[in-house]
C-alpha cells in the first residue's frame, strides 16, 4: 500500500511475487492458506507443520515464521483505521486497501497493470477517501506537482470535468496556492455556455456533471461562484452525490451492462438516490472491485499474470482488471456512511426481491 513499498501479490499455492516485475520473492510448501483480506494478511499453514504469515501493517509488509519476524518492504507510514463497529467495517478495511494498493509512485491510478498514468476523475474520488481516513499525506506530493489542467487519459481529449476536480484535489490538499489553478480559471470560458459549462466527458456531453464538479471545486478553495446547474437530462448527473442533488432531471439509468463493466456507475447512483446497493456484498473475497473492457485501458499486462497463476485466465481474457479504485472508492464513500438501520432496510428490501422473483 501506498506510493513507495514494493509492489507484491500473494499467488495461491504459496508464492509470493513483485506486482511488477513477476520477480519471484518467497515461495513455501504449504499444505492450506487463510485469506484475510479485512486484516492484509494471508496464514498457510506448511508441510512441516508449522505456520507463515504474510501481512500489511502501518509500517510495512512483513513475513512471520518460527517467531522470526522479517520486513520485506517499507515506506511512507499509512493510517489504516479499523472503524469501530460501523455495520461494515471488515468491508470498508478492505476497500481501503484496493485504493492504497493502487497509489503508484506516479501517483493514484486506476489500476496499477492496466493504467500507467493517473487519472483525475477517479483520483478526486481516491482523495475524499483518504482525507476520511488521514492518508492525504500519500498524495499530496502528487497533487502539489500537477501541472496539466486535463489528464487526458481519454483518447488524449480535453475533459471538461477534470477543471473542477483539479480545484477540489488542489483544496483537500490545502494547496490553495497551487498555480495550477489559476491555468483551471482561464480555461474555464472555452467551457462556458450562459451560466454553465459544457464539454466532453468519456466522449460525451455531460453539462450538468462537469457544472457540479467545477461548482464543487470553486467552493472548495473559498472562489466566487457565477455558475448554474443547467435544467436538462444529463446520464452523469447522478454520478455526483456529493451535493447539489435536487437539481436533477431524472432519464434513463445504468442497467445490468453498466453493473457488469463499470460497477461504480451503478454504486454512484445507488448513492445518489439512497437506494440499495446495487450488487449484494456477500462473502468478503478479493479483489473486491473491478473494472471490464475499459477504452484506454492496457489489458496486454493481464496476460503474464494469468500465465503465474497471480490471475484467473479466464479474467485476463476478458479484459477485466481488479481492484479498481473507482468502483473501491465509490463502494467505501457510500458503505462508509451506511448505519446498522440503513444496513437492515437494505437487506429486508432485497429479501422481498428475492422473494418476488421466486
Amino acid at each position: 500500500m501506498g506510493p513507495s513499498r514494493r509492489k507484491l501479490v500473494y499467488v495461491p499455492g504459496g508464492r509470493l511475487m513483485d506486482a511488477l516485475s513477476l520477480e519471484p520473492v518467497r515461495t513455501w510448501d504449504i499444505e492450506a492458506e487463510t485469506f484475510g483480506p479485512a486484516e492484509y494478511r494471508v496464514v498457510m499453514r506448511l508441510r512441516d507443520r508449522n505456520e507463515a504469515t504474510v501481512f500489511e501493517d502501518g509500517d510495512g509488509v512483513w513475513v512471520e515464521q518460527a517467531g522470526d519476524r522479517e520486513l520485506l518492504t517499507k515506506g511512507e507510514e499509512i493510517n489504516l483505521p479499523r472503524f469501530g463497529n460501523h455495520p461494515h467495517a471488515a468491508w470498508l478495511r478492505a476497500l481501503h486497501a484496493e485504493l492504497l494498493v493502487n497509489i503508484m509512485p506516479s501517483g493514484p491510478v486506476p489500476n496499477l497493470w492496466v493504467y500507467p498514468r493517473p487519472w483525475y476523475r477517479d483520483a478526486a474520488m481516491m482523495l475524499m477517501c483518504f482525507e476520511k481516513t488521514r492518508n492525504l499525506h500519500l498524495v499530496e506530493p502528487w497533487v502539489t506537482g500537477l501541472h496539466q489542467v486535463w489528464d487526458r487519459n481519454n483518447n488524449g481529449e480535453a475533459e471538461a470535468d477534470n477543471l473542477g476536480q483539479v480545484l477540489y484535489m488542489a483544496a483537500v490538499v490545502s494547496a490553495t496556492k497551487h498555480p495550477l489553478i489559476e491555468e483551471v480559471l482561464k480555461a474555464v470560458p472555452d467551457y462556458r455556455k450562459d451560466n454553465h459549462i459544457i464539454g466532453r466527458t468519456d466522449f460525451q456531453e455531460h453539462p450538468v456533471y462537469q457544472t457540479k464538479w467545477l461548482k464543487y471545486g470553486l467552493r472548495a478553495l473559498g472562489l466566487d461562484d457565477p455558475y448554474h446547474i443547467p435544467e436538462v437530462q444529463d446520464s452523469y448527473s447522478s454520478l455526483f452525490w456529493m451535493d447539489y442533488r435536487d437539481e436533477h432531471v431524472s432519464g434513463e439509468r445504468f442497467g445490468e451492462r453498466a453493473l457488469e463493466l463499470y460497477p461504480y456507475l451503478n454504486w454512484a447512483e445507488a448513492h445518489f438516490y439512497d437506494e440499495p446497493f446495487p450488487e449484494p456484498l456477500g462473502e468478503l473475497r478479493p479483489p473486491l472491485t473491478r473494472e471490464g473492457r475499459g477504452s484506454q485501458a492496457d489489458y496486454r499486462r493481464l496476460k503474464p499474470l494469468a500465465e503465474y497463476g497471480a490471475i484467473p485466465p479466464e479474467q485476463a481474457a476478458a479484459h477485466t482488471a481488479t481492484p479498481h479504485t473507482w468502483h473501491a472508492a465509490e463502494m467505501f464513500l457510500y458503505l462508509a456512511g451506511k448505519s446498522r438501520d440503513d444496513t437492515e432496510k437494505s437487506l429486508r428490501w432485497r429479501n422481498t426481491c428475492i422473494r418476488s422473483r421466486r
